[in-house]
């Protein structure tokens, strides 16, 4: 029975428990609870691990929390090692092992198929479901619903992408592709996960819902816990914080989305904080990072919203943390980073009265409005002059910027708002910048709007956006509202922006305000939020059929020339990292700060000695490195740039190690 070789049937039953499952050993059927209610969470206990083990199940030791026989002979060789255990290791679990583990989760641990195999001949070949995912492939909602498919698929090694399919030899592969997922849906699979993965020594990665722009949710040979489905929204009218918070706020979890929790907030007549895109997960990588949203410059970043948390440890423990109750865990996952001190299972947020937005779109493009290179720069000088005077009035400022050829632009603002404002106030404001363009000769097409309300604002007013690209990466950086008290750095500053852009890069960039709200409780987020008036982001693609050399040095600008000027005219700054260059130098002092990382670090080695949760530029991240498996690139497509591409840039393809 120790191995249970003789009979081993999943019933797909769920009894009281909804992760109850019967076993048929022996001929006889056995109950075997893989979860326990408590305090209405479904949980993995001392308890259920008891009546686990009585009944002698092949693997059951590699489910035990941190402090279970730990002494035992595979789990201690297994931590011994210097890289993460991979298929065709002699660690790696046997299929019986996995079967057990797809058996206490009732069915939730998927085995990867990778989103485009569609596309490719062989068993999961379908010709009208590849038809779809071609057809939507930029719109962030085709990938969410997908365990491992991520919307910049770059650091997967562009392993088995349906627009492949047609090229010469190409096969589907996994790549940087995770082995298995767990479709978690209650804390029990959480806790069942981390504790698997930590005791056999696998990769653990976590994904929401794809939208990762470093390759933070992915990971090759690793097991994933997919969170998307953790859909629970709960308003509490009258919460009351264990700090000073008493008001309205929402209970959500880990994989609600931005436009989930938008309309709940407005079905309730209140105003929540999230961030522009529909797809993100705002209890994931948006708040642990920061998070910034249309309404930051009222009501701060995601982070700040935060009242109290919910996660699950390294050592595979179910805690709430808030201002008295693991206060540490509570400072760092707010805004420090995610997929590094656990797998958060929900949040509670505060929330903002309804209020009116009032704001303004347009769409130029200099050729066609016969705008010439000079003029459109002092245009936009003269906007970017007036960022502190925009950011005093709390405004949020988007706009997008494209090279459409030598010295031709197309400026996109989409949108630029107040929250609070009446229109009349709004159209005040805006006045004096637009009369000092009319004077040189510069004008746009203003198309202005108000609502009564943010989801209407948010609904009608901000673009979906288009994702899906291999061949691009960007960076960013935080610039100081310090830049504009001092005209000469100012100066510098908008050459600086001005001439990467000339030099070929994109530019999205945002005026808003980070300031702390007040009675905040400290938290983790990079400080470089609170005093800065623009938020950059820069970057550029390449041609996938360009030669590998180019394709490296095009990467090595971003991060060595582009992003190099943008840190010299902001020293002491930082950048976000959730929407940042994955190699950039410093990522320690530019997306959490220098005082801020010596403890963040700090507490990483106190909760996660293992190293169970690694990513890049995740906090102890330069503690590991990813050794890529010789000749394993060269047989996807473009696998040629990508091997060199390898050498420098860090993907998720090869083996994960300690340094």
């Amino acid at each position: 029975m120790a191995v249970l070789t003789r009979a081993l049937v999943l019933a797909a039953t769920f009894g009281g428990l909804v992760s109850a499952q019967t076993l048929k050993v022996d001929g006889e059927v056995v109950l075997a609870p893989a979860a326990k209610l408590v305090g209405g969470e479904l949980q993995l206990t001392e308890d259920v691990l008891a009546d686990l083990t009585e009944l002698d199940l092949d693997g059951i030791e590699y489910f035990q929390f941190a402090d279970e026989a730990e002494t035992h002979d595979k789990r201690s060789l297994a931590a011994l090692a210097r890289c993460k255990t991979m298929p065709g290791d002699a660690l790696w679990p046997k299929k019986l092992v996995w079967k057990v583990f797809d058996l206490l989760t009732g069915g939730a641990l998927i085995k990867t198929v990778p989103f485009g195999a569609v596309c490719y001949p062989g068993e999961h070949y379908d010709a009208n479901e590849c038809s779809k995912i071609l057809d939507n492939w930029t719109n962030s909602d085709t990938h969410d619903e997908d365990p491992t498919s991520l919307m910049n698929p770059l650091y997967e090694g562009n392993a088995c992408l349906p627009q492949n399919a047609k090229m010469d030899g190409a096969t589907c592969q996994l790549g940087g592709l995770p082995v298995y997922s767990v479709n978690a849906t209650s804390v029990s699979h959480v806790q069942l996960a981390v504790n698997f993965a930590r005791n056999l020594n696998l990769r653990l990665v976590i994904r929401n819902t794809g939208h990762d722009f470093l390759g933070k949710s992915t990971g090759a040979g690793a097991l994933n816990i997919w969170t998307h489905h953790l859909k629970k929204v709960e308003f509490l009218k009258n919460y009351k914080s264990a700090g000073s918070y008493a008001g309205p706020a929402f209970k959500i979890g880990a994989g609600i989305q931005v436009f989930e929790l938008y309309e709940a907030a407005n079905k309730y007549g209140y105003t929540a904080v999230g961030g522009e895109c529909r797809t993100v997960g705002v209890a994931g990588g948006f708040t642990a990072m920061g998070g910034h949203s249309p309404i930051t410059s009222v009501a701060g970043l995601g982070s700040d919203q935060v009242l109290s948390l919910e996660i699950v440890t390294p050592d595979g423990r179910f805690i709430t943390a808030n201002e008295k109750e693991n206060s540490e865990v509570f400072w760092a996952v707010r805004g420090g980073g995610g997929a590094t001190f656990g797998v958060v299972i929900s949040l509670t947020v505060r929330v903002l009265p309804k209020m009116t937005f009032s704001g303004v779109t347009w769409v130029l493009s200099t050729e066609k409005a016969g705008i010439s290179k000079d003029l459109f720069w002092k245009a936009m000088r003269i906007y970017w002059a007036k960022f502190p005077e925009y950011n005093d009035q709390h405004t949020y400022g988007y706009s997008t910027l494209f090279p459409a050829g030598e010295g031709k632009y197309t400026w996109n603002m989409l949108p630029w708002l107040v929250p609070g404002m009446e229109l009349s106030k709004f159209k005040a404001m805006v006045s004096p910048l637009f009369k000092e363009w009319k004077e040189i000769g510069f004008e746009v097409e203003p198309k202005w709007f108000t609502h009564d309300n943010f989801y209407d604002t948010w609904k009608n007013h901000f673009p979906v956006e288009s994702i899906g690209a291999s061949t691009v990466r960007t960076g960013s950086r935080l610039i100081s509202r310090k830049n504009w008290d001092d005209a000469e750095l100012l100066n510098k500053t908008m050459n600086t922006i001005q001439a990467v852009v000339e030099d070929g890069s994109v530019l999205i960039q945002y005026n808003m305000n980070g300031a702390a709200p007040k009675n905040i409780a400290s938290s983790a987020l990079n400080p470089a939020w609170r005093d800065a008036s623009m938020f950059a982001i820069i970057g550029s693609g390449w041609a996938p059929d360009g030669k590998p050399e180019e394709i490296l040095a095009a990467n090595k600008k971003i991060t060595n020339d582009w992003m190099e000027r943008l840190r010299e005219v902001s020293p002491g700054s930082g950048g976000y990292g959730n929407e940042g260059d994955v190699m950039e130098p410093d990522f320690q002092q530019a997306f959490y700060g220098s005082e801020n990382y010596k403890r963040l670090y700090a507490l990483k080695k106190k909760l996660d000695p293992w190293g169970v949760f690694y990513a890049p530029t995740a906090v102890g991240s330069e503690d590991w490195k990813i050794e890529q498996i010789p000749g394993a690139l060269d047989s996807l497509p473009y696998g040629d740039w990508l091997e060199t591409l390898s050498t420098w840039l860090t993907l998720q393809t090869g083996r994960l190690c300690r340094k």
